[in-house]
């Protein structure tokens, strides 16, 4: 479940996060001080439930949750606020929640019951990929940085093909020149894959992969990736895309046939 937390008082944002955090362990919890950069990380991030304080300067939490719902339709707004007076405007926005500070985790907790989107709590992924702009991967809402880039590229390899098994010969030739002879790479391709492993497992995330003799392949029920929801036309999804897809590597250039009807 990925969630934002915005105040622009630290020592709230803090206990916001830790309220958040306690009653949703599992959750990826992005924080800001500043609505004009959650606003900014809303347009190009997935998000399930915003968590926005209502009287902050620039940019209200009111016009702050317009912003997100133009491109995260199904996001869940609950405004937390010291206040009363901003509720009736609150609901106007069609908040999930309204809740006075200071924020407990049993309040949080009480929010998950009336959300107006529906967020399975239970079935949590082991990871989160994003694949449009730039590749990248997080675990527990932080980014995994991978010991050798060929290992990151790998993962990016495999999310791509949607859980096909892919022969070590497959991943030989898109990962490394053909220059390369064919011992070497063999021997390359398989230290490539247990640094790629070694960082899943951790992530507590290895189990994610699929190993078999001479293949492997993610396992794409375990991955919340925006390029496997933008293909099930999810409608939170249709303003992240902008052309750009794992623009690190030049085999995964954009082909329309990925995206023909959408």
């Amino acid at each position: 479940m990925n969630i934002i937390a915005v105040d622009d008082e630290y020592l709230q944002l803090i206990d916001l996060a830790l309220a958040i955090k306690t009653a949703i362990p599992t959750a990826n919890i992005q924080t800001f001080e500043s609505p004009t950069d959650a606003a900014a990380f809303g347009s190009k991030n997935l998000i399930d439930i915003a968590y926005l304080d209502i009287n902050m300067p620039g940019l209200s939490g009111i016009e702050l949750a317009k912003k997100l719902r133009d491109t995260n339709p199904q996001v869940n707004i609950i405004f937390t606020t010291g206040y009363d007076e901003y509720a009736k405007e609150s609901y106007n926005v069609q908040a999930s929640g309204y809740l006075t500070k200071p924020i407990t985790d049993k309040a949080v907790a009480d929010s998950l019951k009336h959300l107006r989107k529906p967020v399975d709590l239970r079935a949590e992924k082991k990871l989160r990929v994003q694949c449009f702009g730039n590749f990248d991967v997080f675990a527990n809402g932080n980014i995994l940085y991978f010991k050798r880039q060929k290992s990151k590229e790998l993962l990016a390899y495999l999310v791509h093909k949607r859980g096909t098994s892919c022969t070590i010969k497959e991943l030989c030739a898109v990962i490394y020149d053909e220059s390369v002879n064919a011992k070497s790479m063999d021997k390359q391709i398989q230290s490539v894959i247990s640094v790629m492993m070694k960082t899943l497992k951790e992530a507590d995330a290895e189990d994610v992969i699929t190993k078999n003799y001479n293949s492997i392949s993610i396992d794409v029920s375990k991955v919340d990736c925006d390029y496997y929801r933008y293909l099930v036309k999810d409608p939170s999804l249709t303003h992240v895309y902008t052309g750009e897809y794992m623009t690190n590597y030049e085999w995964a250039e954009f082909r329309p046939e990925y995206f023909e009807g959408f």
